[in-house]
């Protein structure tokens, strides 16, 4: 029996998706009580349950929190949680190092595809490289 379903990403996730496709920037949503600022953005505190309606720019650097190694067919993939500067949350994304080189408390930048490959999904951004290697 054929199943079929769709995923939406929600008010939040839409409003998060887009501002990467369409301006390569990170958004969050910032709890009034808690002073929270989640990332992804969400649309309800997930400590005190209040409604999230403050939207703000996070930058796309932050600090590698937890990393490990995932076989990839004949390689490798470095996977690490970045807490972005200015979010209380991060991402889960591939780390472009070396395995040897990844390291919990590294300082990290999130690399965006030009404007035109972007399709509003969390692969719009390539991957994070450590910020000495910004061009």
């Amino acid at each position: 029996m054929p199943v079929e379903s769709r995923y939406t990403y929600g008010v939040a996730g839409e409003r998060f998706f887009r501002e990467i496709k369409d301006h390569a920037r990170l958004l969050g949503t910032r709890c009034a009580a808690c002073t929270v600022t989640f990332v992804p953005a969400r649309a309800f505190c997930e400590r005190c349950f209040a409604e999230l309606t403050e939207w703000v720019e996070v930058s796309p650097h932050g600090v590698v929190h937890a990393v490990t190694v995932v076989p990839h067919g004949d390689g490798h993939r470095v996977i690490a949680f970045v807490q972005l500067d200015g979010a209380d949350g991060g991402l889960v994304h591939e780390l472009e190092v070396p395995p040897a080189d990844a390291r919990i408390g590294m300082r990290v930048e999130a690399v965006f595809k030009p404007a035109e490959e972007r399709s509003g999904s969390m692969r719009d951004i390539l991957h994070f490289r450590p910020e000495s290697q910004a061009k």
